[in-house]
């Protein structure tokens, strides 16, 4: 009798706690949808002739070594900090010791940072429906009591609470399903980009870079 006491004591415990966090979920769902949207207004324009069109000037410069305008034309191609780093690093790292292999680090360090931001949206998508379901069987149990003392006031507010959550946990497992679905999609092809560019990159012979590049880019390899 005295554990299932303290259970029924912890349940209890947890009723306020399992709501604020299932409305600071909400929030949170809300605004990676929000985020979303952001992000889908900055690809609006995207496509492989916009990056050829850009890969036409970086030839250019590249051609009489004007690397650091090569160097803007690639960073505008990015559409968020992290994917600009990883196209900075293909013109930065050009022409140092082991190029391949740092260039090769720091898509793999853009692909984490990518996996990364989807982490968020992807605990949500467990998170809500967990605590949704929590939310709904914690208000049961003195729900059910109250059915027995014939106290129909105090069953009728815990129903409606334990639905309200349930409903709350759904909705955040939905909105948070739907970001990770079209988050997936937007990161794999950001990276596909970045890949192209690398791989157009690879067939422009390196020019020499200035002692201050040269220095940019071993501090980008450091980073």
């Amino acid at each position: 009798m005295q554990i299932e006491n303290l259970l029924f004591d912890i349940a209890e415990a947890l009723r306020y706690p399992v709501m604020i966090l299932i409305l600071l979920a909400l929030v949170a769902a809300l605004v990676e949808a929000g985020a979303l949207m952001a992000e889908l207004y900055k690809r609006r324009g995207r496509g492989i002739e916009r990056l050829d069109f850009a890969m036409a000037h970086i030839r250019s410069y590249l051609a009489v070594g004007d690397n650091q305008s090569a160097l803007n034309v690639v960073h505008e191609l990015g559409y968020n900090d992290r994917m600009s780093d990883a196209y900075d690093a293909l013109i930065l790292q050009r022409g140092l010791p082991d190029s391949e292999d740092k260039i090769a680090k720091r898509l793999a360090e853009y692909d984490y940072s990518s996996l990364k931001k989807l982490e968020r949206s992807r605990i949500l998508v467990r998170m809500g429906p967990a605590l949704g379901l929590m939310g709904t069987l914690i208000p049961l149990s003195p729900a059910l009591a109250a059915l027995a003392d014939g106290n129909v006031e105090r069953l009728t507010t815990d129903l409606r609470v334990a639905f309200s959550v349930t409903v709350t946990g759904l909705l955040i497992g939905m909105i948070a399903f739907g970001v990770s679905l079209v988050r997936d999609r937007l990161y794999a092809q950001d990276f596909s980009d970045v890949e192209y560019v690398a791989a157009a990159l690879d067939d422009i012979p390196s020019a020499p870079l200035t002692h201050a590049q040269q220095s940019v880019g071993h501090a980008a390899a450091g980073a």
